[in-house]
């Protein structure tokens, strides 16, 4: 008895975890990172070391966490065509206890943020606050009725570039320092990043999408030309992102930016011409390397933008680590 009853209580603390889908929270952990890099001023020191982790607290586990566990709530009977074994429509977790779930991180989340605006104090207090309150409101209409943000990719695509790419980057550089100009640039590029790989992500609901009136961009273009416009976000992002390398005075980098440019389009051709099996030579990288990390799909589509998924990513991180580096140093 007293076994069973342990047993039923790990299962469900794994499936409120499950709930918060925590291989989620490392998609903002990069631009944390970079803003921290850019502000130059982070400090060898305990303090310092703690309101890092904190930050990285707030924007993983409470602030997607909360996005995460709202969007399951909210889309139930999507996921029954979906995502069936996720805890809500499996019948691990009930509804209430997923409200239970999304409520408490959410306080947590506020609590915590808000003790770290006030610790700030000053105009890059009031930035990080309002950076993360801005972050938790989107977060949820994202997925609540009655906007729902997600329902139409005109609106969703823009909420998760925000949340995901845009205000992660300012509040991390309010953490340590003052906003600088290249900051905002750096934060403008993860935005219209976030965008198009949002875009491309919708192809593993596709059916669900369509069945429920959700218009993703797959759905109302299709996968061929849903590929185009994100590939080609994707390169104006790296293109701007090489002429603001050259303006800063960073000019070995802006040649490496161009280079990461060559290689995408490289791989972007092929999954342009066959959406459901181009640039299958990177399959094994999403197989034996990076799919833990990525995920894996069935849906072919989906499959070909995780290939394409390992190759930018590294690019674009690799770059932008470089240029937040850089704009640390310029500032220190």
């Amino acid at each position: 008895m007293t076994v069973t009853k342990r047993s039923g209580i790990i299962d469900k603390a794994k499936a409120h975890l499950e709930l918060l889908d925590p291989v989620t929270w490392i998609s903002a952990f990069p631009c944390l990172a970079g803003g921290v890099m850019a502000s130059g001023a982070m400090q060898s020191s305990t303090h310092d070391y703690l309101l890092l982790f904190l930050l990285f607290v707030i924007w993983g586990p409470l602030g997607i966490g909360f996005s995460q566990s709202v969007n399951d709530y909210f889309d139930l009977e999507l996921d029954k065509v979906n995502e069936p074994t996720r805890p809500i429509p499996s019948g691990r977790l009930t509804e209430k206890e997923a409200i239970w779930n999304w409520s408490i991180v959410l306080l947590l989340a506020i609590l915590i943020g808000t003790w770290i605006g006030i610790h700030i104090g000053g105009q890059r207090g009031f930035i990080f606050t309002s950076c993360l309150f801005i972050a938790l409101i989107f977060g949820y209409i994202y997925s609540a009725p009655p906007l729902k943000l997600k329902k139409n990719i005109f609106f969703s695509a823009p909420a998760v570039g925000l949340c995901y790419g845009f205000v992660t980057y300012l509040s991390a550089n309010a953490l340590f320092g003052e906003i600088r100009p290249e900051v905002i640039g750096l934060a403008g590029l993860n935005f219209f990043m976030a965008v198009a790989l949002i875009i491309m992500n919708d192809f593993k609901s596709e059916d669900g999408d369509a069945k429920s009136g959700m218009k993703s961009l797959t759905v109302m273009i299709g996968s061929r030309n849903t590929f185009l416009v994100a590939f080609l976000i994707i390169d104006l992002v790296f293109a701007v992102f090489a002429i603001l390398a050259w303006t800063w005075g960073f000019h070995i980098l802006m040649y490496l930016i161009l280079a990461s440019l060559a290689v995408n389009i490289f791989i972007q051709i092929p999954i342009y011409r066959d959406p459901k099996t181009g640039a299958s030579f990177m399959q094994n990288a999403v197989d034996d390397g990076f799919g833990n990390a990525i995920g894996k799909s069935e849906v072919h589509e989906h499959n070909a933008f995780l290939r394409f998924q390992v190759v930018n990513n590294i690019l674009f991180l690799v770059n932008q680590f470089s240029a937040a580096a850089l704009i640390g140093l310029k500032y220190l």
